[in-house]
């Protein structure tokens, strides 16, 4: 199985969020579990090409945007402690600055960004065709991969290279769908009898990311729940339809984690390592991060946060209950960083409540690793979470997680009172309604477990036990691979 993976942003060379981590460690388990994978991607002003030994390679590619020719080059790497090798596509114009798809420091995008992955979707073509690899499948990610399922069935389709390559596209969120004027319609190289209302134009716009859906082969998402929910007009962000219209080729596949990194018997990041038989070096973890956050070392529930301050993460869930949580037995420790709406309203709780509440207004990796191993609790009641990694996280770290039944953490939580805590299975809190109240009503549920040591210490340990490795995830990803490639799911 030949497979080409396509993503804007792959960690350690580049990142903004969680695609990276994927784009990292995915293919990894692909090549262990037999498959032959290359990654493309392209070379930002910030990758660092010595510190990650990159070399030019003797490739150059022209890519035609609107009358423009632009010429590409191409540097070679691998995957850290891998035999698989990541492609860089280069282009001064395109590439060389810092920033992936906004200028640093603030969240307006590139004015360009249209053609950049003009550049990047026909480039990754054209260097796949220069490599000879022949794929059987290209697996796009998000709205900058999405014109390559298109260009696959009608600017390349005749070529040797693709006679027999099928198309994967990866919805990872679909918030983000890569939007532009009609006008870049001409940019693309594509004809313009594409742009109609069941193909690439949305509301008078050009959409990368329906492109990808209509055009490919098979669409996948990070959750099965998720997989449903962006069928629906609450969730589907104008797309539903059209997923709707492709639902027998949608498929939801859970997001691994790196358990390399992410293990807390080998943590790097944590004052004393811990696992399932030998508990003990928890609560060490537990009493340095009250320590490094100014808590008193107090024996209580400590609930942690690790997110993005953004509505979508359920924040004013929280604050509207703020005031009747500090009524409770607890200690609530935040990192994270984003609206400044949000870090005004938690710096104010934490002056107004300084022996109970803790935030750190910025991300740094090892804040969340003593995070997540140091708190009882992991708050995530989010209003919508494709996939979500930090509930996954913290089963490991046997930090139990309250979240709402969304997406991703639906289909990885099971609520304590489902069935007994003994059969193994349950790991969790669950709260259906995106309302305040109920969130409120679950987390005095966990904290009245958390005061019966046996069951709660039986619920951690559940979580700890559970595999969400990577492994898992690339199974069922080289599964759908197969049955793409066959030719089963259209």
């Amino acid at each position: 199985m030949k497979v080409v993976y396509l993503s804007p942003e792959v960690a350690p060379f580049s990142k903004t969020g969680g695609l990276a981590d994927v784009s990292g460690a995915l293919p990894q388990s692909l090549k262990k579990l037999g498959a032959e994978v290359i990654v493309i991607t392209p070379f930002y002003g910030n990758v660092k090409a010595d510190k990650h030994s990159l070399e030019k390679i003797d490739i150059q590619f022209e890519v035609k945007i609107g009358d423009r020719v632009n010429i590409g080059g191409v540097h070679k790497g691998f995957l850290p402690d891998t035999h698989v090798p990541v492609y860089f596509l280069e282009s001064e114009r395109y590439f060389d600055r810092m920033g992936l798809y906004n200028y640093p420091g603030t969240t307006n995008d590139f004015p360009d960004n249209s053609e950049r992955f003009i550049f990047f979707a026909r480039g990754a073509l054209e260097v796949i065709e220069q490599l000879k690899v022949h794929p059987d499948v290209v697996h796009c990610n998000d709205w900058q991969t999405g014109l390559v399922p298109v260009y696959l069935k009608t600017t390349y389709a005749g070529k040797a290279c693709f006679r027999n390559t099928k198309s994967l596209q990866t919805l990872h969120n679909l918030v983000y769908q890569g939007r532009f004027g009609k006008s870049d319609m001409d940019l693309t190289g594509l004809d313009r009898s594409l742009f109609n209302w069941k193909q690439l134009e949305f509301y008078g716009q050009l959409n990368f990311l329906k492109g990808g859906i209509v055009f490919s082969d098979a669409i996948s998402t990070v959750s099965k729940t998720y997989a449903e929910e962006i069928q629906t007009m609450e969730c589907g962000d104008g797309l539903q339809g059209v997923l709707h219209e492709r639902s027998k080729d949608l498929y939801g596949i859970i997001n691994g984690i790196d358990y390399t990194i992410w293990n807390p018997e080998t943590d790097k990041y944590i004052i004393a390592n811990y696992g399932i038989k030998k508990l003990a070096g928890k609560q060490l973890c537990k009493k340095s991060l009250q320590r490094t956050y100014k808590l008193p070392e107090r024996d209580v529930p400590v609930v942690g946060m690790v997110t993005r301050l953004a509505k979508q993460k359920g924040l004013d869930l929280i604050i509207a209950k703020f005031h009747d949580f500090m009524k409770l037995d607890i200690q609530f420790v935040l990192l994270g960083s984003g609206d400044t709406m949000f870090h005004e309203i938690f710096q104010g709780f934490a002056k107004v409540f300084p022996e109970k509440v803790a935030v750190k207004l910025t991300f740094d990796e090892p804040s969340a690793h003593e995070i997540e191993a140091g708190a009882d609790v992991f708050l995530m009641p989010s209003h919508y979470e494709p996939c979500g990694l930090n509930q996954l996280y913290s089963l490991k770290y046997g930090t139990v997680p309250i979240v709402r039944s969304t997406g991703g953490l639906a289909d990885t939580i099971i609520d304590v009172r489902s069935e007994p805590v003994d059969g193994g299975r349950v790991n969790g809190f669950l709260f259906k309604e995106y309302s305040a109240d109920l969130l409120f009503a679950t987390l005095v549920r966990a904290i009245d477990l958390f005061r019966k040591k046996d069951p709660w210490q039986r619920l951690m340990k559940n979580g700890m036990a559970q595999d969400w490795s990577w492994e898992r995830s690339a199974k069922e990803y080289l599964a759908l691979y197969k049955k793409v490639a066959k030719g089963h799911t259209c």
